[in-house]
This record gives structure tokens, C-alpha cells and sequence, in this order.
């Protein structure tokens, strides 16, 4: 408080000047208003006028000062005032001249001064106080821009000539920043071509990019266009990246961190979620408010990359309580800290450090806590890892999540929501088809007990941990080579954000037994993408900067799919157009759980009965593993060689052969905690 107050008288001599030279202009104003009011042939009725006027400003300035004063005038920056400035001007110079008309009618004894002078003398006091600011504000603007001419800065190109457009020149220009120089800008709208934003000229479209940055030795590209979304604006990142320019966007002014504080504006530095933007996801808040809003919500595998966005997106809608649970104490403790810097110390959030394959773990928890939503994210994910450890995937992937499932059941949890991946649909590794056994138990689950349990598929997710971009950023600042395992390979891609709200909208559908299949755009050519990667950092592929082909690693495939086979034709729509329901499997139920049994008790060993197994459970496992004599796993097509034409449409076939029968699965009995 004693420091607000130290600021507001700081800056009492600013507002008092203000104030004196507003007086000023107003009688200037005045007086210029009878001189052209009344014409040089009626000077006697001048000086009637002004010498009825002069007592006027006894009360007429103190008027004006008032209503200026709290009406925020001397408040306003006029270095960044706009339309609402000078509209607010407009506003408290007509209020003054209303009270100074209405206090001269009621109170003087002469006849009242010439409304039409009173008028001019508005009009005439409203352009002179804002022409006076925005005069000041030009020249500051001159010589910042006299001075930075001085500092050598780089040419810089501003994709978009809007308001937005408007405000990177004005950061451009601003003498306390060290951006480039604005030469020139680009926008699709064709009427603004030739014209001029702050002294900026408007020279072409977007497509005229790679021209313009030959003809005007452009160092620095600025996209400043807030409302460039999905492959729009793919496209355009891809065609200044091509410049080999340094390409930034300009910040969110509504931006704010993690900590809710606004981000300073600026330009920032292109994102993972940059290279595969796609349009803004239209959420049903209502929906998923209704059952998150002072709900006990626990997430597993809290910490990592797709639990830690879910459990920041679960705080937006006020849990009861939000419980993160990870074996990983360290990230779990991060976000916590994260969450309560952003709430308040008092945030409803606990940490709890266990393993889903710990039941006794578990049942204390849901016993002390008695969640009614589950989040299940924690899984061991890696392919070439669970290739290697086939039993640790399965006992952590499959039985940590029947421990997770059964546990739930038991002490009454509403709403079960299980993250899956488009691995687990015709799978060549064992962690697709791990996962693929937890969809399994989600549908026998979910018809056995009174639980809404429910899976959501989809792909690969953006920045997460051990993702593709990270392991390719890393090879690019250390010089090379980027390693790619085939030139043809693709995947489905979204962003961690992305990917955790369509989570939680597909939580709030709650089908029971439903496997909800993400629409994951578009599949990403790997290849397209490093060398996408490779020219943002200002290199150029197979030039200064190595692409190597590696061949493809144990258990991956070329291309992964959302469906089987049997699934396309059946596939449901739901009320969110990027969110469908996959048919129901056929599972015999008690074939099922006495493959089971046998699946636990060859996890005791880490050899090939595990994935024989596997095998025997999902008839669309077609392993592309083999182990060699020294324990070591590889890919069936060798870790070097590529595919031939011959072997390409050979796996292609292979991958989509072997689907499961798409029919209503039969009744479960109630599932217990017996193997």
C-alpha cells in the first residue's frame, strides 16, 4: 500500500503539467471559437462575447479538470492509446461542456453565451488536447526510430497488416526494445497492398515471401496474425522456414504463465505445436465441468507428459480435490509446486508417490481418498524398451491396470478413463499390445460392474517425454547426423494440450465399454518432418546438416492406424465432430481370463513365453521382433537394411491382416482380484 501510494505521487508532476497545458488549450480554444463564430465585421459583438466569457472560466476550467480527472483521462499512456482513447476523450469533453452549458443557464444573469460558440469551443478542445498527446507521441516515435536506424538492427518482415500487424511495428519501434528494424509487410487482404501501417509499407501477399526477403535482405520473419489456425498456418511457417530467416510469432497479449501471470509482450520463439497446428478444439465445458466440478479426481502417472497436462487442465474445472499418483516422486512434485503457485498455497492437490502394480497401495489410497474419477495415464510406453522387457510391460501395463480397475470397483468409483494408443490396433510390439489388453479389461469391466469405464485412442503426443521433435532437436544442436529408421515411416501426431482436452470431453460422453478414437488429422510424414525441424534451426537437409536412415527398431511399424479393419464400417459419431466410438470386441470371457492367468505366470520370466502369450490373446499381434543368441532383441528386418518393394507391400499386407471380429461382446461376470 505505502508503495502504491510513493507511485501516485511520482506521478503527480506528469498530471499536473497535463493539467496546466489542458487549461491552456481550453482557453485558446474558446477564444479561437468566438473569433470564428462571429466574422470580422461584427467586432463589437467579439469582445461582448469574450469579455461574457472571461468570468466563465472561473468555473468552466475547474469543470473541465474535474471531469477529465476522474473520467481517467490523465491515466491514459498516450505512447500506446488508440480509438478508445480518443473515443473516451470525445466523451469527457462533451460531459464538461454539457455541465459548464447547464451551470451558465441556471446560475448567470445575462443572457447565456452562444450555444454554437460552446459547441465549437468542445470540438476545437477535444482535437487540441488529443492533437497536442499524439504530437508528442510522433515525435518520440521519430527519434526512437533515428536512434535504432543508429544500432545496425536486422531487416524484419511482418507477416499480417492488421491490428495485430500494428502492434509488432509499434514493439519494432519502441526504443527499449532490442528487436529488428520493420521494413516491410505482408497480408492476403489485397486492398491493403501499397498502403502503410506506422510508416511500414504493405509490399504483397504471403506467397510473395520468399521475394520479398531476396529483394529487401530480410534477416527476421514475425507472423502476426492471431487468427492463422491449422494447416493455414502450417503452411505458412513451412514457406518463411524455406527463407532460412529466423521465423518467431508474436505473443499472445492476453498471454499468461504458469504462475497466471501475463507474459510480457514480444516475440517468442516457434513451438512443437506450431509444426502440426490444426484448428482450436471446441469444447462442451458444461459437459466436462459436470463431472469434474468438486469431484476427488485422481490421475495416474500425474507426472508425466499427458498426466501432467490432464491433471493442469482438471484444475481449470474445481475438483474437490485433484490426486496425482506417480512412482515418479520428482515430476509429480514439480507440477504440484506448479499447481499451488497457480491456485494459492490452499490448492486442493495432493501428491502420492505408489505403483499401480501395488494393490495394497492402491486400496489405501482409493479407502482414504475415495475418488469418484480416475484418469489411468501411468504405463511404461516406450516400444524399443518393452521389447527388450516384455514381462515388466506386462505386469505393469496389463496387471497394474487390472489392480487399478479392480480396486476402483470395489470402493465405488463413478467414471473410469483409460489412455490408450493407436499401437494397441493391429500390434507389431508388445507395448501396442499391452494396450490392447487394457482395452480388454475396460470392456469386461465396464459390463461386469456398475463403473463407467471407457478407453481413449490416439497417437503419438508432441513434446512429450522421448517423442520424436526432443530426440531430433538434441541431434540438430549437436551437429547431426538426425537419425530416421525409414524414409517412408508416418505417424498420427497432436499436441499435449490438445490430446488432454479430448480426454476429459470424452471422459464427460460416459458410454460404459466404449473405446473413443481421437481424430488425429492427417498422418505426418517423419522424413517431412525433420527436415521441417532441420530448416527452422538454419540448416538444410542433406547439405550442411546429415539425415541418416537407421532402419526400422524392434516392434515399430511403417504406419499406424486408429481402426482395424473390422472397425471402419462400424465406427460411431458422437456429439464432438474429433471424437468417434470404436465397435465393441467379442471376448470370451472366460477364455480371456484363464489366458490371463497363464500371461502372469510367464511374466515371472522375461523371455519369449511372454510374447507367445501375447500372441495368443490378440490375433492381431504379429511381432516383428526376434532374439538373437546373445539376448539381444532386434527387428525382424534387420536394424540396417531397408525394405524392398517386395517386403514393403509384405509388411503393409501383414499389418493389416489378423483383425478381431467386431461384434457385441458377451456379459462379465463380476471381476475380482484372483488372477
Amino acid at each position: 500500500m505505502q508503495q502504491d501510494s510513493k507511485q501516485i505521487v511520482k506521478g503527480l508532476p506528469r498530471r499536473i503539467l497535463l493539467m496546466l497545458l489542458d487549461c491552456g488549450l481550453i482557453v485558446f480554444c474558446y477564444w479561437l471559437a468566438v473569433m470564428l463564430r462571429f466574422d470580422s465585421g461584427d467586432a463589437y459583438r467579439r469582445v461582448e462575447i469574450l469579455r461574457a466569457m472571461a468570468p466563465m472560466l472561473y468555473y468552466a476550467l475547474p469543470i473541465y479538470m474535474i471531469v477529465f480527472w476522474f473520467g481517467g483521462l490523465y491515466e491514459i499512456m498516450w505512447e500506446y492509446a488508440g480509438m478508445r482513447d480518443l473515443a473516451r476523450l470525445t466523451c469527457l469533453s462533451g460531459l464538461a461542456t454539457g455541465i459548464i452549458m447547464l451551470f451558465d443557464l441556471i446560475y448567470r444573469q445575462q443572457p447565456p453565451i452562444s450555444g454554437a460558440v460552446m459547441a465549437l469551443g468542445a470540438v476545437f478542445n477535444t482535437a487540441a488536447i488529443a492533437g497536442v498527446r499524439f504530437l508528442w507521441r510522433l515525435i518520440k516515435t521519430v527519434r526512437g526510430v533515428r536512434a535504432h536506424k543508429d544500432e545496425n538492427r536486422p531487416p524484419l518482415l511482418i507477416v499480417g497488416a492488421g491490428n495485430a500487424g500494428a502492434w509488432a511495428v509499434n514493439l519494432c519501434k519502441n526504443k527499449n526494445q532490442s528487436f529488428g528494424d520493420p521494413v516491410c509487410m505482408v497480408d492476403d487482404d489485397l486492398t491493403k497492398k501499397d498502403l502503410r501501417v506506422q510508416g511500414v509499407p504493405v509490399r504483397g501477399t504471403i506467397s510473395d515471401i520468399p521475394e520479398l526477403v531476396r529483394k529487401y535482405h530480410i534477416m527476421e520473419i514475425v507472423i502476426a496474425i492471431t487468427t492463422l489456425k491449422g494447416d493455414r498456418l502450417s503452411e505458412v511457417i513451412n514457406l518463411c522456414n524455406s527463407t532460412h530467416c529466423r521465423v518467431r510469432m508474436l505473443s499472445d497479449p492476453q498471454a499468461v504463465d504458469d504462475n497466471g501471470n501475463p507474459v510480457a509482450p514480444g516475440f517468442r520463439e516457434l513451438n512443437t505445436a506450431d509444426f502440426l497446428s490444426r484448428d482450436e478444439i471446441q469444447l462442451n465445458n458444461a459437459q466436462i465441468s459436470e463431472y469434474l466440478h468438486d469431484k476427488v479426481v485422481l490421475v495416474t502417472g500425474g507426472g508425466g507428459s499427458i498426466g501432467s497436462e490432464l491433471c493442469r487442465q482438471i484444475m481449470r474445472y474445481q475438483p474437490r480435490r485433484l490426486l496425482i499418483f506417480d512412482i515418479y516422486e520428482n515430476c509429480a512434485y514439480e507440477l504440484e509446486t506448479e499447481l499451488r503457485n497457480k491456485y494459492g498455497p490452499d490448492a486442493p492437490v495432493i501428491t502420492l508417490v505408489g505403483s499401480i502394480r501395488d494393490i495394497e497401495r492402491l486400496d489405501e489410497v482409493f479407502e482414504t481418498y475415495h475418488p469418484s474419477v480416475v484418469f489411468h495415464a501411468a504405463a511404461h510406453k516406450h516400444v524399443p524398451l518393452m521389447e527388450i522387457s516384455p514381462a515388466e510391460a506386462v505386469k505393469n501395463n496389463v496387471f497394474g491396470t487390472k489392480n487399478l480397475l479392480t480396486s476402483a470397483a470395489e470402493h465405488g468409483v463413478e467414471r473410469f478413463v483409460q489412455l490408450s494408443t493407436d499401437k494397441a490396433v493391429n500390434p507389431t510390439n508388445v507395448m501396442g499390445c499391452t494396450k490392447r489388453l487394457c482395452e480388454m479389461l475396460i470392456q469386461t469391466f465396464a459390463s461386469g460392474t456398475e463403473m463407467k469405464c471407457m478407453a481413449v485412442r490416439f497417437g503419438n503426443v508432441l513434446g512429450s517425454h522421448g517423442s520424436v521433435i526432443p530426440l531430433f532437436e538434441e541431434q540438430i544442436k549437436r551437429g547431426g547426423p538426425v537419425t530416421i529408421t525409414h524414409p517412408e515411416i508416418v505417424r498420427y501426431f497432436m499436441t499435449i494440450t490438445e490430446a488432454a482436452q479430448l480426454v476429459l470431453q470424452a471422459g464427460g460422453l460416459a458410454k460404459g465399454g466404449s473405446i473413443y478414437v481421437l481424430d488425429m488429422g492427417e498422418p505426418v510424414k517423419i522424413m517431412d518432418l525433420a527436415n521441417r525441424l532441420i530448416r527452422f534451426y538454419g540448416y538444410e537437409p542433406g547439405v550442411n546438416m546429415e539425415v541418416k536412415i537407421t532402419g526400422l527398431r524392434p516392434g515399430e511399424k511403417l504406419y499406424e492406424e486408429l481402426l482395424m479393419d473390422t472397425e471402419q464400417d462400424k465406427m460411431r459419431k458422437t456429439a464432438h465432430d474429433k471424437i468417434f466410438i470404436a465397435p465393441p470386441m467379442q471376448i470370451d470371457l472366460a477364455e480371456f481370463y484363464t489366458d490371463l492367468q497363464a500371461l502372469g505366470a510367464a511374466a515371472h520370466h522375461n523371455d519369449d513365453a511372454v510374447v507367445e502369450c501375447l500372441q495368443k490373446m490378440v490375433p492381431g499381434y504379429h511381432p516383428n521382433r526376434k532374439v538373437r543368441s546373445d539376448h539381444t532383441v532386434v527387428a525382424v528386418t534387420g536394424n540396417t537394411e531397408l525394405f524392398s518393394k517386395e517386403e514393403l507391400a509384405r509388411q503393409l499386407e501383414l499389418h493389416t491382416a489378423g483383425a478381431d471380429a467386431g461384434a457385441q461382446q458377451s456379459p462379465a461376470p463380476q471381476p475380482g482380484k484372483e488372477d
